[in-house]
């Protein structure tokens, strides 16, 4: 009786083990499979956006629900003056052209200052504003990690530009070059002057609390120095990646 009993037991016990394994490989399977799905539809979406401009961005629509509405018109890079691409590109990726989504030397600056200043690259920023969201997570951060080389290879510099000019804030609840334009200059994205470019492009760290038409002595000193950087990387070809 004894052995019968035993032998019950360990039955009992091996029929229980196959069964948590079962579940661990069903659970193993179905996690397996939504993370591919995932991975498929965000692939799928980086190949639509290469052709098709984004609808909506997290930012865009948080606005939308903060204040109301928003301005935004998007428009074509080649409707946008190309001294409004340079100077975007001088003021936060002078080396947009020349790296494949991280600028090295910009994080390793960023790590000897201690982190005060940013070292994102343009190409993040579009992930981080077309996929992702705002705010500072490591989530957020190892998603970005991720994603920019994908979107590297799917897309030219000249459409991670475009997307970049539409969709970057450039005031409260105003988003992209063409409406920043006709806010603040009365004029489209087209006509902006050097200067004009300039003052869009320095406000763009901080777009909520700076001013283009009345910039503070920082801001100026800032759009200065973005006029001379715009007209360095046109001078030693670093623009080249996104000009004809």
């Amino acid at each position: 009786m004894a052995k019968k009993a035993v032998s019950k037991s360990g039955s009992k016990k091996r029929k229980a083990s196959k069964t948590q394994k079962q579940t661990s490989t069903r659970i193993r399977l179905w996690a397996t499979r939504i993370v591919l799905g995932v991975v498929v539809i965000v692939v799928g979406l980086v190949a639509l956006y290469s052709v098709v401009n984004p609808p909506l961005t997290h930012t865009i629509w948080s606005e939308w629900r903060r204040l109301g509405k928003v301005e935004r018109n998007w428009v074509p890079i080649e409707d946008i003056s190309p001294v409004m691409a340079r100077a975007v590109v001088a003021a936060e990726d002078a080396n947009f052209c020349l790296h494949w989504g991280f600028d090295v030397e910009a994080i390793r600056d960023a790590l000897e200052n201690g982190g005060s200043r940013g070292a994102s690259t343009i190409s993040q920023q579009v992930v981080k504003n077309v996929f992702l969201w705002q705010g500072r997570s490591w989530v957020r951060k190892a998603l970005e990690t991720s994603l920019t080389p994908v979107v590297e290879i799917f897309w030219s510099k000249q459409r991670i530009l475009e997307v970049y000019l539409n969709v970057a804030e450039t005031g409260e609840g105003v988003f992209g070059v063409e409406a920043a334009a006709q806010r603040n200059f009365n004029v489209s994205a087209a006509q902006l002057s050097p200067v004009q470019a300039a003052r869009i492009a320095a406000i763009l760290p901080s777009p909520r609390n700076r001013s283009v038409t009345d910039p503070s002595v920082r801001t100026r000193r800032r759009a200065a120095a973005i006029l001379d950087g715009a007209a360095t990387i046109r001078a030693d070809g670093r623009s080249n990646c996104f000009e004809d």
